[in-house]
């Protein structure tokens, strides 16, 4: 019996495991392992849970379609691996590599050091564009390409199904999920993330490029792929391709606008798996700052997290976000690595509990880029200009008219544009207090004292070493040029590099 472990690569099409262990012309088990230590982590949430099980849910649709059905087991992987084994005898383990958090990370090394000790053959693919084992990113874009070029392997016709009993997928209490309303939450599953790639590139991709900085409008003209990409309904490749092949219809028919938007998603396909390659050539990177002076730099604050998360800082637009946020489970990246600046700057959190706060809010959480941005935003990788965003501007710039602060605010519905970004410059008869509270903090200060704090560090001589080893290890590269150039274009782009998917 060959087992393919599903994990967050829930589908059939251009599926290597899959398709490697229904040519093995044996029985196959396709397996899924509801694992309740996983869903206590501090980065787990009952919006992701739920988006699991329809994402789930439409897997098994399309395993029935092919005579087989998705097998589901509750518990410690490498326990039931085992039991499996005992009581079947398992052939060969199919998997997709996973870079996901710390304990799924762990949780892989023990599934092979059990399948060693079993003699249990592993065969682990790669996903997309994240290699194990790289030393440094010399020629890591040309890799890229070259395997995003390659065809897109076809779903099976029909699979051997293994006689195997399923246990039914447990409620989120079950797995103690606290109850998490998402009321505009992202429906999970393959057809709904097909059907977002396709109104994407036939209509609601065109103002892309131009949309989505602001929350509003990228909420409607982004991909929205990101959550079905996280858990893997679609592959990087069959989306890469469906982006080339519209950018092509669209050139044809003469739409620049439309072509350079395309452009400007097929980039942040290539950054998405630069921010994962992270990652996994550094998997403690939830835990510990990239560049280790920065280590004495958070402070852990209840109560200031608190007033963040729920959006009560005072600052009018970083509270709509992330009301915004609660309520959708999505969020444009220009705000996520604003919010995130803020927390980090501005109110002094420490970065793991923020980092993991947001996480949870996130049903298109992906450890592999959620991290490293984190601590990017949090100015903690040695690498990056820090990038300190003014609170205030961000909503004039971004919301000029007020109207996505209005919407999530209501306690400032009344007031005009002028003062709904500064509510504490109204006139008293205008006044939303007590009804909004004033800003925790002068967030013009805070950001002098966050930006002299950060300076005193990068101008320690001990700062340049491991700064330039990072550099080495993570930085991306550019054919064409030169060193000195590379990294100077690097700290640029990395600083601005959106992931609006």
């Amino acid at each position: 019996m060959e087992i393919v472990w599903f994990k967050r690569d829930l589908r059939v099409h251009d599926h290597a495991p899959l398709a490697a262990a229904c040519a093995s012309g044996r029985s196959v088990l396709p397996l899924y392992i509801v694992e309740p230590e996983l869903w206590a982590q501090p980065d787990a949430s009952g919006r992701q849970f739920a988006f699991l099980v329809e994402s789930l849910t439409d897997l098994d649709r399309s395993l029935a379609a092919r005579s087989g059905r998705l097998v589901v087991r509750v518990g410690d992987a490498v326990q039931i691996l085992h039991d499996l084994h005992a009581a079947h005898g398992i052939s060969g383990i199919h998997a997709h590599q996973e870079t996901g958090n710390l304990w799924s990370f762990a949780r892989d090394k023990a599934v092979r050091r059990w399948a060693r000790g079993a003699g249990v053959p592993m065969h682990e693919a790669q996903q997309h564009g994240v290699w194990r084992a790289l030393n440094n990113r010399n020629g890591w874009a040309a890799r890229w390409e070259a395997m995003m070029r390659e065809p897109r392997l076809l779903a099976p016709q029909a699979i051997n199904m293994a006689d195997v009993a399923s246990e039914t997928l447990p409620e989120a209490a079950a797995l103690g999920l606290a109850p998490d309303p998402c009321p505009g939450r992202q429906r999970g599953g393959r057809r709904a993330g097909l059907a977002l790639l396709r109104s994407f590139l036939s209509e609601r991709g065109r103002p892309y490029r131009a949309a989505m900085s602001a929350p509003d409008s990228g909420a409607d003209h982004c991909s929205r792929l990101s959550p079905h990409l996280a858990l893997g309904a679609l592959s990087m490749r069959e989306v890469l391709h469906a982006a080339a092949a519209a950018r092509l219809r669209w050139k044809d028919a003469g739409d620049t606008r439309f072509t350079g938007s395309i452009d400007s998603f097929i980039s942040r396909l290539h950054w998405h798996c630069h921010f994962i390659q992270k990652l996994e050539d550094a998997p403690w990177l939830e835990q510990h700052c990239l560049h280790p002076a920065y280590a004495a730099l958070p402070a852990h604050d209840a109560a200031r997290l608190a007033a963040w998360v729920e959006g009560r800082t005072g600052w009018p637009f970083v509270d709509a976000c992330m009301r915004s946020l609660a309520a959708t489970g999505w969020l444009n990246f220009r705000m996520r690595a604003m919010v995130m600046a803020v927390a980090s700057y501005h109110l002094r959190l420490d970065w793991r509990h923020s980092g993991a706060a947001v996480a949870r809010l996130f049903t298109d959480y992906e450890p592999g880029i959620h991290w490293p941005q984190v601590q990017m935003q949090s100015g903690t990788t040695g690498t990056n200009i820090p990038r300190i965003y003014n609170p205030v501007k961000q909503g004039h710039d971004q919301d000029p008219d007020g109207d996505f602060i209005r919407r999530w605010l209501p306690e400032l519905a009344h007031l005009p544009t002028p003062f709904v970004h500064e509510p504490w410059m109204a006139p008293d008869d205008m006044a939303a207090r007590p009804a909004y509270p004033a800003p925790l903090v002068d967030h013009e200060q805070a950001a002098r004292d966050a930006k002299a704090a950060i300076t005193a560090i990068r101008r320690d001589p001990a700062h340049g070493g491991p700064a330039r080893a990072i550099v080495a290890k993570h930085g991306s590269r550019r054919a064409g040029l030169p060193d000195t150039t590379r990294r100077r274009k690097t700290a640029t782009v990395n600083n601005q590099g959106q992931l609006d998917l």
